[in-house]
C-alpha cells in the first residue's frame, strides 16, 4: 500500500467518524421526532384542502407547498 492509499484511508476513516458522530446528535436530540410528527401532520392536513385543485390542473409547486407549510406552522405557533 502506498502513500497516497494510506492517506486515502485515513480520510475515508475521518469521514465515518464524522457521520458517526452526526448520526449520535440527531439520534439523541429531544426535538428530533416531536418536530418530524409536526411537519407531517401539516402536510397530512393542508393535503385534502388542495386536491381538488389538482383535478382542475392547478396543482402546487413543490416551494408553494412549503410556503403553506410554513405560512400554517407560524400561524399555529401564535
Amino acid at each position: 500500500m502506498n502513500e497516497e492509499d494510506k492517506a486515502f484511508n485515513e480520510i475515508e476513516r475521518q469521514a465515518k467518524q464524522r457521520k458517526e458522530a452526526v448520526r449520535a446528535t440527531i439520534a439523541t436530540n429531544p426535538y428530533r421526532d416531536f418536530v418530524i410528527n409536526e411537519v407531517l401532520q401539516r402536510i397530512k392536513e393542508l393535503r385534502p384542502a388542495v386536491m381538488p385543485l389538482e383535478s382542475m390542473g392547478r396543482g402546487k409547486a413543490t416551494h408553494e407547498w412549503f410556503d403553506i407549510l410554513v405560512k400554517d406552522i407560524e400561524e399555529m405557533k401564535k
